[in-house]
């Protein structure tokens, strides 16, 4: 008799839940506006490419890439964390065309070379994609010619973003650190 009782108080349970949590789903999809997600059957998905310059500065007295964490190992930098907004350019030059930010961390993530995790967001400040953004996130292993990461997302007109970013050293200063590495995307859209 107790486990009939303990299976009918179980079922009551379990089906309060259903019930609650389908009355919140309902509730939440009441407050989405339809017409936010612009996406209808005669849009299609676009492609664009872009060519973006993001300047890593490490040195000076301005450095827009800052270590929040020592390394554990000097040689590979296993284990420190830099944060940074860098400026994203036009062109390799600092003082070209600011297109946006590119703010995120890097991480040393690998204990037997050189090989970063990279987490950004390039937020674009100017021009035809103001407003907007995209978010990278993968591996970084600087000492190959082309590193290629997963475009994960993107907002305003990169709105359910997807893709890939090609990173390539454009120049890198070897007593300073400071860099300048050609970014380009590719990244599927509405």
């Amino acid at each position: 008799m107790a486990t009939k009782t303990m299976t009918i108080n179980l079922c009551l349970i379990l089906l309060s839940f259903g019930v609650s949590s389908t009355t919140a789903t309902k509730s939440y999809a009441r407050n989405i506006d339809p017409k936010s997600l612009k996406l209808n059957n005669k849009q299609h998905q676009k492609l664009t490419h872009l060519r973006l310059y993001w300047h890593d500065t490490v040195s000076g007295g301005r450095p827009s890439s800052v270590a929040v964490l020592p390394p554990l190992n000097n040689v590979t930098e296993f284990g420190q964390v830099n944060m940074f907004d860098n400026p994203l350019t036009a062109g390799p030059e600092l003082g070209s065309q600011l297109v946006g930010r590119s703010q995120g961390f890097y991480a040393g993530a690998a204990q037997d070379q050189i090989g970063l995790l990279m987490a950004m967001n390039f937020a674009f400040t100017h021009g035809k994609y103001k407003g907007s953004s995209l978010t990278v996130i993968g591996r970084n292993h600087i000492s190959d010619a082309v590193r290629e990461m997963p475009v994960v997302g993107g907002s305003g007109k990169f709105r359910f973003g997807s893709g890939y970013a090609l990173a390539k050293t454009h120049c890198l200063d070897p007593v300073t650190f400071d860099a300048v590495v050609e970014y380009n995307v590719y990244v599927l859209h509405y």
